[in-house]
């Protein structure tokens, strides 16, 4: 299995022949946004992951997972 941005690294690689820079920019920007919320999903399932084993409502697994991430990773000022 290959991370998010292995398989970004590889196909904006394969794209970049026969483009322009305006279009390899575009086409760059458009994947980058889409493993990114890929990577995001991957973070948050480990997350959950980790709630299992310890006294957590399995009923807020998805927006404790969301808030971990956001808190870690400080999206916000980005």
């Amino acid at each position: 299995m290959r991370t998010p941005v292995q398989k970004l690294i590889d196909s904006v690689g394969w794209m970049a022949q026969g483009l322009d820079a305006d279009e390899l920019y575009d086409y760059f920007m458009e994947e980058a946004t889409r493993m990114l919320e890929k990577e995001k999903e991957t973070i948050k399932k480990c997350i959950v992951m980790g709630m299992e084993f310890i006294p957590v409502d399995p009923s807020r697994y998805e927006e404790d997972s969301e808030l971990i991430f956001n808190e870690t990773f400080n999206t916000k000022e980005r």
